[in-house]
């Protein structure tokens, strides 16, 4: 069976998408080009029939964290409500880009913005998701100190997703660095004891206990190859995949 026929592995996907998937080689801002490319392919992943949640990240305008060590005049806080507001400004590109294609959305966030969002509530983005939309899920949790990657292990949780696919610009996951060691081997699959006991830096560590606890797969690949989105949710071997049992 060719990998365009194959059947849907995931039936519900909660995709996270980093900030840098918004622009053009890590030089920050937003690239149209880029999340045109990344609407196109989504948009193949909701005609199959995924019923498809998107969290996003927005380091490409600004990441809390800069300011976290309290030696800038803005306060941590502060800063972590500017970098959920960062990921609304996402949301929105990201919203319009999809409907230009002829892809139904809504955009949630969990910070109150009535004028450009709807609110996030749970039993609302499962109906959305029922009905063939992408539901877009801004503004992390709405709390600071939390990374998108917990919020997108939390929200897998409650719409009940099938798995979390972290879309990156690494292929997958590695035992080192492999930018500083080209020795690291990379691993198809991991278990989620493994990521944790090896401290390996590729989502935040909250985000894996999340889905440990709740035994729910995640997925770290690289966006950047056309086809790995949809592929991915067929359940062909993109990535590195971490559950609770890394050989099954």
């Amino acid at each position: 069976m060719s990998e365009s026929t194959a059947p849907l592995a995931y039936k519900r996907v909660l995709l996270k998408l980093t900030g840098e998937s918004f622009c053009r080689d890590r030089k920050g801002g937003i690239s149209m080009t880029e999340i045109t490319r990344l609407s196109e392919e989504i948009r193949n992943i909701v005609e199959s029939g995924v019923e498809l949640a998107i969290v996003c990240g927005g380091g490409n305008i600004l990441r809390g964290k800069q300011f976290s060590d309290g030696s800038e005049a803005i306060k941590p806080a502060t800063a972590h409500y500017m970098g959920m507001l960062a990921t609304v400004i996402n949301g929105l590109a990201l919203q319009d880009a999809l409907e230009h294609i002829g892809v139904p959305t809504r955009l949630q966030s969990a910070i109150s913005m009535d004028s450009v969002a709807e609110p996030f509530i749970r039993r609302r983005c499962v109906r959305h998701l029922e009905k063939g939309r992408v539901v877009i899920l801004a503004g992390g949790t709405g709390s600071p100190y939390v990374t998108t990657d917990t919020a997108a292990a939390l929200r897998a949780r409650e719409i009940e997703a099938d798995i979390v696919m972290k879309a990156t610009r690494v292929d997958g996951v590695y035992s080192d660095d492999p930018e500083k060691n080209p020795h690291a081997i990379r691993y198809d699959r991991i278990s989620f004891q493994d990521v944790i006991a090896q401290r390996l830096q590729v989502m935040d560590a909250q985000a894996f206990h999340h889905c440990m606890e709740h035994d729910i797969p995640i997925l770290i690949f690289d966006f950047q190859k056309a086809g790995n989105i949809i592929n991915a949710a067929r359940g062909v071997q993109v990535g590195t995949l971490v559950n609770s049992n890394a050989a099954s």
